[in-house]
Order: C-alpha cells, then structure tokens, then sequence
C-alpha cells in the first residue's frame, strides 16, 4: 500500500481533550499546541472523580487552556452527571 497526497481540507482541532469516562472516575487527556516550540505539542493525562464538584473543576481547567473539542466515550449512568455540569450545576 502506498500513501498518496491529497487536496482534502480536514479541520485539525489544535486544542482538543479525550475522556474515558468510568463509573467512579474519568481520565481526561489534553493535547494543546506548546507555545514555546511552534509545531510541537504539549499533553497532560489526569484522572479525577466522577463527582459533580470535580467535573466542574475539570471542565473549567479545560477552558483555561482554551480546549475547542472534547470527545468523550459515556455510559448511560454518567448521562445525568455530564448533563449537570453542561448545564452550569
């Protein structure tokens, strides 16, 4: 197999968050542009509790480094939880 270029435009999402969301915790990946070093890329991996005070710390730390996307693998059981804090509580 050969790779061949393309003229697609895909969108990159330059700050972007991953959760893999449990029962009793989520572990959150980061990946964000490293502003010291243009074309590298800075990631942090952190786990935190699924309880609702923790996930609004998390969301928040996620807006502080600017994350645009978060893509997220749920479970109906933590539905309610992600709803909650979407909706501010």
């Amino acid at each position: 197999m050969v790779l061949k270029e393309t003229q697609e435009t895909e969108e990159i999402i330059q700050r972007i968050a991953a959760l893999d969301i449990g029962k009793a915790e989520l572990t959150c990946c980061v990946r964000v542009p490293d502003d010291d070093r243009p074309g590298r890329r800075l990631q942090e991996v952190a786990t935190y509790p699924t309880m609702t005070r923790s996930l609004v710390g998390m969301a928040d730390h996620l807006r502080t480094l600017g994350v645009t996307r978060v893509i997220m693998e749920a479970t109906s059981v933590i539905r309610r939880r992600r709803e909650a804090v979407r909706d501010g509580g």
